[in-house]
């Protein structure tokens, strides 16, 4: 039986790219001789984009549209895909072209070859400035060193996935996912497939440095505990050196003449003292927020709208994502 591919490529304000986009995915799916689908999900966007993708899967069976209610996030819109997706294996790749369709081809071989994930891993990233760069090279740095999942470093969320992957990850159901961190904490058989990352085609980037925090939020939120560890770790330093200070200071006062100068060095170690319990405080905080969503248990988002799906379907799950508890009792 031929095996079918589905592509799940997110949206957010791509009326500039998202023609090219289609044109050179089909280019590439085409030479495969295997079904597909191309599966867009329209996180939200502002501009031409929704009409555009309608005008694509009106004109192409193979064209599949979701749209969301609002903007609910890049890490969200690929969740939707992977729910909606129905092939052998789903791919994912930004609309952007940073990540180019022609590797698709040797994904799917590698896979054929009986890899369940394979995952692009960037050996360079053109077109990109000097602090984007390092801040993502420190960002995976990091998070290989806090985490015991072994996330692969310099990847994103391109990657092809077999269906018994994206069947599992469904389940997973988190309120802040971090898909790439997901899908390594999930295991099976996974390889690396090197690439250099290309300048966006056109548009401007949808991951400015809000975002960027966010997902690095997200990403050692979700696999590691160890900054509160760090945090008591920090702590207690502070502290011993604080108890040090102090002996000197008697020191000073009962057994020599030198005059302690009380007020300015008080002052600095409250100040330190006072920052560094507020920066715990915040992280103890970011973990208890995550606590908070997932116990609030709301749908990860709406589908306002889709296109190109059987009818039967999309009337029974566009309406929100099911949770998890729903889906163990279909």
């Amino acid at each position: 039986m031929a095996k079918k591919i589905s592509v799940v490529i997110p949206l957010y304000n791509e009326e500039a790219v998202i023609e090219q986009t289609y044109e050179r995915m089909t280019h590439v799916m085409e030479q495969l001789a295997m079904d597909y689908e191309l599966l867009f999900v329209n996180d939200g966007s502002k501009d031409k984009t929704l009409s555009l993708v309608q005008a694509i899967s009106f004109a192409d069976p193979h064209v599949k549209c979701l749209h969301f209610s609002r903007n609910f996030g890049h890490q969200i819109a690929i969740t939707a895909g992977t729910d909606y997706a129905s092939g052998d294996a789903v791919i994912i790749i930004d609309a952007d072209l940073q990540d180019p369709p022609e590797l698709i081809p040797e994904m799917i071989q590698k896979w054929q070859e009986g890899y369940d994930v394979v995952y692009a891993q960037r050996m360079k990233r053109n077109g990109e400035t000097f602090f984007k760069k390092w801040s993502a090279k420190i960002f995976y740095r990091t998070l290989h060193k806090l985490t015991d999942v072994e996330i692969p470093v310099d990847t994103g969320d391109f990657r092809l996935m077999d269906k018994k992957v994206y069947t599992e990850l469904k389940k997973l159901n988190e309120k802040n996912p971090f898909v790439r961190g997901l899908v390594s904490w999930l295991g099976f058989k996974q390889t690396a497939l090197l690439y250099e990352r290309e300048e966006r085609a056109a548009g401007e980037t949808k991951y400015p440095l809000k975002k960027m925090l966010k997902l690095s939020i997200d990403g050692i939120t979700s696999f590691s505990y160890q900054p509160l560890k760090l945090a008591s770790y920090a702590g207690a330093a502070l502290s011993g050196a604080g108890f040090v200070y102090m002996l000197i200071v008697l020191f000073q006062t009962l057994f020599t003449d030198t005059t302690v100068n009380g007020w300015s060095s008080m002052i600095i170690i409250q100040l330190l003292f006072s920052g560094f319990v507020l920066v715990i405080l915040g992280m103890i905080g970011e973990y208890i927020g995550r606590i908070y969503d997932e116990v609030k248990d709301r749908p990860l988002y709406i589908v306002a709208e889709s296109y190109g799906f059987d009818p039967k379907r999309a009337n029974s799950e566009t309406l929100h994502h099911p949770t998890f508890m729903e889906q163990k009792a279909n």
